[in-house]
């Protein structure tokens, strides 16, 4: 299938894959969509920063030849539809993306247009690192503590979206066959009659993979440890699943490369508690991963008041989507919050902001790039130029050191220079050096 309303840049080449290795030309084509709102804004000043940092980190040897794919309010207003054809076909034939924030449409039809990307592409982790960069208002007292990656499993839960409307014929149908089959459960429902109905589907192969990827992205970036997030105490099937799993996984996988808690508590059981201790302890001077886990809501609780203690996090659809919000508002909050949404076993990705369009701050150069500037430093290490990653970095540092921010950092900053969406792009380019 050729581009119709796609124009494939002449002068690059695709992004590949081969025995999981990401191979990037050095004239890579990457697909983009600008966003509805305020991503047209951010995505010019994004854009900036991103090639600076590769122009300058490689000296003109290597530049990402953009382009523009269609999604959202501009798709729809231009070709009829939230979500082209050809846009999907974009994302799997370069497998490395980058896009702004889009409108949910109102209606019927796709309830999510970046979850419509993520099902369409079989991206099934949601990576979201978050850390803190000195200077940027917190409302907690040690936000240098905060250096965490939340890996979100990204196509399961009850993102499928398998609903069933209280008063609809399906609502009404659903509950006949619960009730004639599985009675017990049905009068667990405390007013059936009246109730809608959704289910939660958490599979082994989901978890597998999730959990997989977490841990080997854990070992491949010297992380201490990663934690199972889930509330298996109370969906023992479902929640309780996934850390059972998960640490089937990370024994039956990693063998000697990690020590998890289900190991300790076999020990414990074995030889007491003292042995259980001594053993860990000994696995962790070795430079083993630790593989524990943690209810979802006491994790909520631990990630404020203990920090240091999570490193890496493997969570399933809604506990992550919660998580990394909550973390994210620690460091400075989703308008600097990166996102990439990647599957390990192609190689596809598509790297993203992690906020909402902000229509009422559209086209007024306003608002933080920081977002989708972050997203393109995940992308740029994907695909394994981490020079220009890291100068990305050292031009965010800079930037808010020097307190050259835009308003949402400046209204809450003593002494700070109130910056535009393009000026703070332009600040972050400066910060990089020579």
């Amino acid at each position: 299938m050729g581009y119709r309303i796609v124009t494939v840049p002449t002068n690059g080449e695709k992004i590949r894959i081969k025995d999981g290795k990401i191979l990037t030309p050095d004239r890579p084509i990457v697909p983009f969509v600008e966003g509805d709102g305020t991503g047209r804004d951010i995505w010019r000043a994004s854009k900036r920063v991103l090639d600076a940092a590769v122009e300058k980190a490689y000296g003109g040897k290597r530049s990402i030849r953009w382009m523009e794919v269609f999604a959202g309010e501009k798709a729809y207003n231009n070709f009829g539809s939230w979500l082209p054809d050809e846009t999907v076909q974009a994302f799997d034939e370069f497998l490395v993306g980058i896009k702004g924030p889009l409108t949910t449409p109102i209606g019927g039809g796709i309830r999510s247009l970046n979850v419509a990307l993520r099902k369409a592409l079989d991206l099934y982790v949601c990576q979201r690192p978050v850390r803190y960069f000195q200077g940027v208002p917190s409302p907690v007292k040690r936000p240098q503590d905060v250096d965490m990656v939340v890996f979100r499993e990204n196509t399961e839960d009850i993102y499928t979206g398998i609903e069933f409307e209280y008063g609809s014929e399906e609502n009404r149908r659903f509950k006949e066959l619960l009730q004639e089959h599985f009675p017990n459960e049905y009068a667990k429902m405390r007013f059936p009659e009246t109730s809608g109905i959704g289910l939660k589907p958490v599979s082994k192969e989901g978890t597998a993979r999730l959990v997989r990827a977490a841990i080997q992205w854990a070992l491949e970036n010297r992380r201490r440890s990663v934690t199972l997030v889930h509330k298996g105490n109370i969906m023992k099937f479902t929640e309780g699943a996934f850390r059972n799993w998960g640490y089937e996984v990370a024994e039956g996988e990693f063998g000697d490369r990690v020590y998890t808690w289900a190991q300790w508590e076999r020990t414990k059981e074995a030889q007491g508690e003292a042995a259980a201790n001594a053993e860990q302890e000994a696995a962790l001077k070795a430079g083993k991963l630790l593989v524990k886990d943690v209810i979802a809501d006491i994790v909520f609780q631990q990630t404020i008041t203990r920090a240091r203690e999570f490193d890496v996090l493997a969570t399933m659809n809604l506990n992550g989507d919660y998580l990394s919000d909550a973390l994210a508002a620690q460091v400075g909050g989703i308008g600097i919050a990166p996102g990439g949404n990647i599957n390990y076993t192609t190689g596809h990705a598509v790297f993203e902001a992690t906020h909402g369009t902000a229509p009422k701050y559209a086209d007024k150069d306003m608002v933080n790039p920081g977002s989708v500037i972050l997203s393109g430093e995940m992308m740029l290490r994907y695909m394994g130029w981490n020079e220009a990653a890291d100068l990305v970095i050292r031009g965010m540092e800079g930037a808010i050191a020097a307190k050259t921010v835009t308003y949402d950092f400046h209204r809450l900053m003593e002494g700070a220079t109130l910056l535009k969406c393009s000026e703070f792009g332009e600040a972050v380019i400066r910060q990089m050096g020579d």
